[in-house]
């Protein structure tokens, strides 16, 4: 994917992509790249000031232009998804349980999350251990979410 901004975080890497005027995608990148800096008075530059802004203090409100694509079940988790507050979980069968649905669909459509971070998806956890994270069970993406977590600990 090309992306609009790269920008280091305390934990790798994010890609961004902005279309037309909102925040599309925010990615966890796998492998460091050239960061690719947002260009000045840029939605990308104000999606780096906010993240840098959480990164410092976990209570940080977003206040940020965002489209997330999406299934209508998609959609409805990650409406979830947002309500949850800093330093808050919950369990993937209890959106389950609030949407209809099941774990595993809410587990996919976390996965499916376009953007992480603004849409906290690293709050939902299953019910013995952290779950995955951003598609993966992988080291890299769940220690990303335990840096998460525990960074906002105590808000």
């Amino acid at each position: 994917m090309e992306y609009s901004a790269v920008i280091d975080a305390p934990f790798g890497q994010l890609g961004m992509l902005c279309l037309d005027g909102a925040l599309v995608n925010l990615e966890f990148l796998a492998a460091r790249r050239a960061l690719r800096p947002p260009a000045p008075r840029s939605l990308e530059q104000e999606v780096a000031e906010q993240l840098r802004a959480y990164f410092l203090d976990p209570r940080f409100g977003f206040s940020l232009p965002y489209r997330l694509l999406g299934s209508e079940h998609q959609l409805r988790v990650w409406r979830e998804i947002e309500r949850i507050p800093c330093g808050g979980m919950t369990r993937y069968q209890d959106i389950a349980t609030a949407l209809g649905s099941s774990a595993r669909a809410v587990g996919n459509a976390c996965g499916r999350n376009p953007v992480p971070i603004i849409v906290p998806c690293h709050r939902v956890v299953a019910r013995r251990s952290l779950g995955g994270f951003n598609r993966s069970l992988g080291r890299e993406t769940v220690d990303i979410k335990q840096w998460l977590l525990a960074h906002e600990f105590g808000c």
